[in-house]
């Protein structure tokens, strides 16, 4: 299976941009859907977006919706999350995930291979 590892993250302020990048390695990359979660202090895992395996099907998080955007690059063995117009509701930690099951999985308990998490801190 593969490893997971991020990066990206850091202190932006509000209304800022970051781009977080996950790249995996030890296995076949484009046969995993990809996803990006997040924890704030305190709160669940929270879902953010998915790139569906195959399709390149993309959903979101209702908080992030038209603010962010998952992408990936299989040649690079690399998934992004692009952060836009960022508030300081953002600040978590970011995971990404991955798991071979074709569908849709929002869920963080689905997910059994994840990396070690980057932080995103959304202050002035």
């Amino acid at each position: 299976q593969v490893q997971l590892v991020e990066s990206g993250g850091g202190l932006v302020q509000p209304g800022g941009s970051l781009r977080l990048s996950c790249v995996a390695s030890g296995s076949t990359f484009s046969s995993y859907s990809m996803s990006w979660f997040r924890q704030a202090v305190g709160k669940e895992r929270e879902f953010v977006a998915t790139i569906v395996r195959s399709s390149g099907s993309t959903y979101y998080g209702d908080s992030v919706e038209g603010r962010f955007t998952i992408s990936r690059d299989n040649a690079k063995n690399t998934a992004y999350l692009e952060m836009r117009e960022l508030k300081p509701d953002d600040t978590a930690v970011y995971y990404c995930a991955a798991i071979m099951l074709y569908g849709l999985f929002m869920d963080h308990r689905d997910y059994d291979i994840w990396g070690q998490g980057t932080h995103v801190t959304v202050s002035s």
